[in-house]
This record gives structure tokens, C-alpha cells and sequence, in this order.
């Protein structure tokens, strides 16, 4: 097996680490500090990272056209225009539950937007699971304590989601016209016996998904049938969610946060809130394309 070569992609600190979108464009990766209301942006050739303070809580972003991008936040999705970085309330979610926030969300490949919230204190239960397409808002799954790992086949035939509270990641049948899931969700991987918790996770063109494991210091790869492939140890505890990243989408970009740590535990954690880059061939895709309207 081919090692894979861990490197610190941008060492700007990040309290929560989320939300990793490469923009094959501009080369450029963005994510967030979701608490810290920052987006952040940097070339994957190099160079500064460029801080983009939205003034409240964002944690998700997807690609609308050349010049648009829309983003998850606290209180709902936005139209941000990337010349000048001003954004425009397109769609309120929870816009008056001020206990929420956004957390995990990705675009399905047909451009549906599936949007998880959560309570900002992680109080059990408060979150839920959207699906947003062509101006459409319908809620999928409530009772949600903290919304991950969703991301979604390359047919679009499968949706992966997890409430990470419970330590099971679940598979369900979608429609691949409309993303919206079909029939019952099942368990496609058990990890409440494993150390960490199911966080972001991504699905390559080859069907294995890519999950960071928060508090497991790893990033595993599962088969399509849920077998784990490998397991690629992080230099950080709480790694948050990988996107692929590059010309050839054969690389992994890693988020990762020290939120919840004191500061003795951060020095034992020194690279913790740091966004990294991931050596290793791997089958992946670009993001689709969100459709607003």
C-alpha cells in the first residue's frame, strides 16, 4: 500500500475547521472557521491565505457560476459574489431559531443542495438535514444532534449522512434526477466501538468514501460495502472533513479545529486548527454545481 504523506497545507488557526470546496477554476480551496464566522481561501500553487469575515456563522460552501458561490450559514443560504465578496440572503433556514447553526452540507450531482444544521451548543436533537434545489427548501431528517458526513455517489443513486451523536454513519437510495432519498436509510458503517467520531466525509469516483474521524487522529477510507480500506493516521486529534483538491481531484485537503480544547491540550495539539494537504492517489471528483433556480 502506497504511504500517504501528510503536509501542512495553510497553518492559519482555525477554532472549528470546516467545510473544505476546491474551486478547479481558480485552484483555489475554501472553508471555514465556522465559529469565527471566517471563510477562508488560498491557491493550492501557494500563497497567502486570504480571511473573508462574514459577520456571522458559516460552514459550507458550493459553486453557483463564474462569478457566484452560495453559502450555508446560521441563518440560511446566501448568494456571495466573489468579486467583491458581498452576500445576499437567497434562502432563510432557521433564520429565527437563534439556538441553530449550519454545520455539514454538499451538493448532490444532479445540483441539489443537501444543508445539515445543529444547535451551537450541541444540545441533543436540535439540528436536522435540508434539501435545498432550484429555489425549493423540503427538511429530510429531524432530531439531528450533529449534521455530517453527507455526500453523495458520483451517480447520485446514493446519499451518506450521519447525526456524528450517534456514531453511525447511514446510506440511503436517492433519486439521482432530484437528490431527494427514496425508501429507508440503513447503517453503512458501525463506528460506535472505534475510537472518535464519524465527522466530514467525501466519495471518489471509484465509490469509497473518505471520512475524517474528530477526536481519532485519521482519516479512514471505506469500500462501497463498508469495509474499511485503509486508515491514514492526522498529526492532529480533531481532524473535521477532507475535499479533493488539485488539477486531477487526486489529492485530499483535511480541515481540522481545537475547539473544545484547553490550552494545555493544545499544546499537546499544536497543529490543531490547521488545514492540510494529503499525498496518496486517489480516484476523486470536482463538486458539482449548485442550481439556485
Amino acid at each position: 500500500m502506497i504511504e500517504a504523506i501528510v503536509s501542512v497545507f495553510s497553518d492559519h488557526v482555525c477554532q472549528l475547521g470546516e467545510g473544505p470546496s476546491y474551486d478547479p477554476a481558480t485552484d483555489a480551496l475554501f472553508w471555514f472557521d465556522i465559529v469565527n464566522g471566517q471563510l477562508l481561501e488560498k491557491q493550492l500553487s501557494g500563497g497567502a491565505t486570504k480571511v473573508h469575515d462574514l459577520g456571522q456563522m458559516a460552514s459550507a460552501i458550493a459553486i453557483i457560476d463564474d462569478k457566484r458561490q452560495l453559502v450555508a450559514t446560521e441563518t440560511g443560504l446566501f448568494v456571495r459574489d466573489v468579486a467583491t465578496g458581498k452576500m445576499a440572503l437567497h434562502t432563510p433556514i432557521e433564520a429565527d431559531n437563534p439556538v441553530t447553526r449550519s454545520n455539514d452540507s454538499r451538493v448532490h450531482p444532479c445540483g441539489a443542495f443537501w444543508v445539515g444544521t445543529m444547535a451551537k451548543d450541541e444540545r441533543k436533537g436540535a439540528g436536522s438535514i435540508y434539501w435545498f434545489f432550484k429555489g425549493e427548501l423540503r427538511k429530510l431528517f429531524s432530531d439531528i444532534t450533529v449534521s455530517n458526513s453527507i455526500c453523495f455517489s458520483e451517480n447520485g443513486t446514493i446519499a451518506y449522512y450521519t447525526d456524528t451523536a450517534t456514531g453511525l454513519l447511514m446510506r440511503i437510495a436517492c433519486d439521482p434526477s432530484t437528490g431527494l432519498p427514496v425508501g429507508e436509510s440503513k447503517v453503512f458503517v458501525d463506528h460506535r466501538s472505534s475510537k472518535g467520531y464519524v465527522d466530514g466525509s467525501v466519495v471518489d469516483r471509484d465509490g469509497v468514501l473518505w471520512n475524517a474521524v474528530w477526536g481519532g487522529k485519521a482519516v479512514k477510507a471505506y469500500s462501497p460495502d463498508g469495509t474499511l480500506l485503509r486508515e491514514i493516521p492526522m498529526p492532529v486529534t480533531q481532524a473535521s472533513c477532507p475535499a479533493f483538491v488539485g488539477a486531477k481531484a487526486d489529492r485530499l485537503a483535511v480541515t481540522s479545529a481545537w475547539k473544545g480544547k484547553d490550552d494545555k491540550q493544545r499544546q499537546l495539539d499544536p497543529q490543531a486548527g490547521m488545514t492540510f494537504l494529503i499525498d496518496i492517489p486517489v480516484n476523486g471528483r470536482f463538486e458539482p454545481r449548485v442550481l439556485i433556480a
